[in-house]
């Protein structure tokens, strides 16, 4: 087969504009993750692979519910979480139940109660509050070693599609987090 001067530069100006473009995607639209560790068991495994929205959060910040891959604290790792509480929310968790400004969270989605009370906080502001949904197994905002609140600027984006394995395919939607009181008695004390 032989090329003439044209033909050869048509032929590079294609992959470089290919590749050019998979590039511009790669570094401001999207970007595949790998599931490593069972942190966010049952709703995501192991070698699972993600698509990652990453121009969503320059728009708005997360939303509680939301599944996003955020950069902790050792900057060489990445971490698949779910956003529980946002600045300014107060969080708490007693006997196993996650309650956000006083409100039980339902979360039908986590794999089991958690065994640890968790104190109330505050989150700050420009930081989100994230736990794995295997919450006695997931290294999360609950440990300020290694986590802590996560500024914004280290949330990589938002999870939005199970690609890998085909036989899992899906798309990520955040669940509506509902709360709701729960007071046995209420004492007032003049």
């Amino acid at each position: 087969m032989e090329f003439n001067k044209s033909e050869l530069r048509e032929w590079i100006e294609s992959i470089a504009g290919s590749v050019l473009t998979a590039l511009f995607i790669m570094v401001f639209l999207l970007q595949t993750y790998k599931v490593e560790g069972r942190s966010m068991e049952p709703n995501l495994y192991e070698g699972q692979r993600l698509i990652v929205d990453k121009i969503t959060y320059r728009f708005r910040p997360p939303k509680p519910g939301e599944i996003v891959v955020i950069k902790p604290k050792d900057p060489s790792k990445k971490f698949v979480k779910r956003v529980v509480a946002t600045e300014g929310q107060n969080l708490q968790i007693v006997n196993g139940k996650l309650r956000i400004n006083g409100l039980t969270v339902n979360e039908p989605y986590i794999y089991e109660a958690m065994e640890e009370d968790f104190p109330w906080t505050v989150i700050p502001e420009g930081t989100v509050f994230v736990m794995g949904d295997n919450r006695n197994r997931s290294m999360d905002s609950r440990d300020e070693r290694n986590v802590g609140f996560v500024p914004l600027e280290n949330v990589v984006g938002r999870a939005v599609f199970i690609y890998w394995p085909l036989n899992q395919a899906k798309i990520l939607k955040a669940p509506a987090l509902e709360g709701k009181w729960e007071f046995d008695h209420i004492e007032f004390n003049n």
